[in-house]
């Protein structure tokens, strides 16, 4: 979140510093955002838990992520990947955030896939599952970004 608030900051210059707008309270607040429900590691470390006295959570979880297998090939091998890390129990409290990060990019994936934008699901496939993404803002290539940008377009 922090990177986002920078980036929205840099996008409006110095209009977005001065603290007459909201972006500077954005800015210095959006950590909080992060540890407000517990650091990280202790939420990723609460979802291994959960896993393990409920494993039909799991189940269920991935249940709702296969609904989309088929429909995108950087999909599918991202839950195959998944099902791996899931079935690795060495030094799975090491490996939590990883384990997490890649069930929820999952999930969204499936759930883009099935009931969003064709676009979307594309450009959200390539970059967080299929390793075309850059580490920052920006770095979107190959997609059909003209679409995406337009459906947020405000209809006037």
């Amino acid at each position: 979140m922090p990177a986002l608030v920078a980036e929205a900051e840099e996008c409006v210059s110095g209009n977005g510093y001065v603290e007459e707008s909201v972006l500077p309270r954005l800015y210095r607040e959006s950590p909080v955002n992060s540890v407000w429900e517990g650091p990280a590691n202790v939420q990723a470390l609460d979802v291994l838990r959960a896993a393990q006295r409920q494993p039909e959570s799991v189940n269920a979880v991935l249940a709702e992520i296969e609904l989309a297998s088929g429909g995108d090939a950087r999909f599918d091998e991202a839950v195959v990947a998944l099902r791996a890390e899931l079935a690795d129990a060495e030094d799975a409290e090491l490996r939590a955030r990883r384990i997490v990060e890649r069930l929820a990019l999952c999930l969204q994936g499936s759930l883009l896939l099935r009931h969003g934008d064709a676009a979307v699901a594309d450009a959200f496939c390539a970059t967080r599952l299929g390793g075309d993404g850059g580490r920052t803002y920006g770095t979107l290539r190959g997609r059909d970004c003209a679409a995406i940008a337009e459906r947020h377009r405000p209809n006037v």
